[in-house]
This record gives structure tokens, sequence and C-alpha cells, in this order.
């Protein structure tokens, strides 16, 4: 639960993951149009990349398998389709790091995780957390996708803007649709793992020089 929580001290409530750009170009105007942005993004982006990849890492931290772990990790590094997305992974990654070494600092694990290069991305991270906490894999893949949907509404809030309520609501929406997104995450064979959204890169991209701008993604 704490893993799920927008407290966890990693920064996750400074992006938007481009929903910013998506408001300033005028495809989110309100409620709806930003209910259907995120669950599009759930659908399309994270169910295909990001959950399979916790899923991997997941059992790749279980069974010892650092090898692994070192490729998901370079596979992760390369499909940042932008440099402000991937700076995230990386950020998020190590402060969730150093959050979880506090806890166990003579961890061969976390030790491994420390020594990935460039940096340890945030889905690679997030799955050593969630293993060693004792969480089975489909559960992890809700907690990763809950703490995102939690970032992500929260900053709809504050950029489109929207109220409290609407929030919620978006929020419940979200939820609703994560254990589908897990069961497909799941069922992901590493070779059709894949980060193809080009309408979010572009937009992401945009982001970049936007000039008036509250979100670090």
């Amino acid at each position: 639960m704490r893993l799920a929580s927008p407290a966890l001290p990693v920064g996750g409530f400074s992006y938007s993951e481009a929903l910013e750009a998506v408001v300033e170009s005028g495809r989110v105007t309100d409620a709806g149009s930003a209910r259907a942005w995120l669950l599009d993004h759930l659908h399309l982006n994270l169910a295909r990349c990001d959950l399979p990849l916790v899923a991997a890492a997941h059992a790749a931290w279980t069974e010892g398998d650092f090898a692994q772990v070192t490729a998901l990790n370079a596979w992760a590094t390369r499909v940042r389709e932008t440099r402000e997305l991937l700076q995230q992974a990386q950020q998020m990654g190590r402060s969730l790091l150093e959050w979880v070494r506090q806890r166990a600092p003579d961890d061969a694990a976390i030790a491994h995780a420390a020594s990935l290069q460039p940096a340890p991305t945030w889905p690679v991270v997030f799955a050593l957390a969630a293993a060693r906490a004792g969480a089975p894999v489909h559960d992890s893949l809700i907690t990763f996708g809950l703490g995102w949907a939690e970032n992500m509404v929260q900053a709809a809030i504050k950029a489109v803007p929207l109220g409290q309520s609407a929030g919620q609501r978006m929020l419940d929406a979200l939820a609703a649709e994560l254990p589908a997104a897990a069961e497909h995450a799941l069922a992901v064979p590493p070779d059709a793992r894949v980060a193809f959204a080009p309408m979010l890169a572009i937009l992401s991209a945009q982001h970049e020089t936007q000039y008036s701008r509250l979100f670090r993604s």
C-alpha cells in the first residue's frame, strides 16, 4: 500500500507524462476528455510496456537473475521516446532505490540495482521493492497501476483544471480498469512487450519546450 501512495518520496507528483501538453494542445478540455485520455494511456501504453516490464522484472528479482534484470533495465532505458520521459524513469528509479536501500542496506539485489547503467529505471526498481515486500506479481501490477493513476489524476486536477470530486470519479474509472490491464500485461510475451504511443511521444517532445508549465514531464 505504501508503494502505491502518492506520498512515496519518489517525486511522482511532479510529472504529468505529457498530460500538461495535451491540455495545452486542446485535446483535453474537461473531465470527460481527461478520463478518455488517461484510459487510453493505461491500455495503449502502460498495459503494453511498463506493466509487462514490472512483471518480468519481478520474476527476475525473485529468481535472483541479475543478468535478466540488467537486460530489462537496458530495454526500459531504450524505449523511452523522449528525453523527459527517460529522465522521469531514471529520477524516480533512483529515488525509490534510495528509499528501499534505507530499509535493507546490505541486500545484494539492491547493490545490483544501484550498479545498473546509465541508471536504474522506475519499473525495474518498483519490481524489486514489490518483490522484497513479498507481494505477488498480480498485486504488484495493480499497485504500480494505482500509483500511476493517483499521480495522473492529481496532474489532471491541476492542469485541466478539475475539482476534487471530478478527480475521484476519474480515479474510480481508472481503478476499475486496472485488473484487466494487469491480466493483459501478464499475458504479454517478452517479444510482444512494446512502447509505441506516437501521439504521447510527440506531445511529450512538445512539452520539453512548452513556454509555461507546472510539471517536469
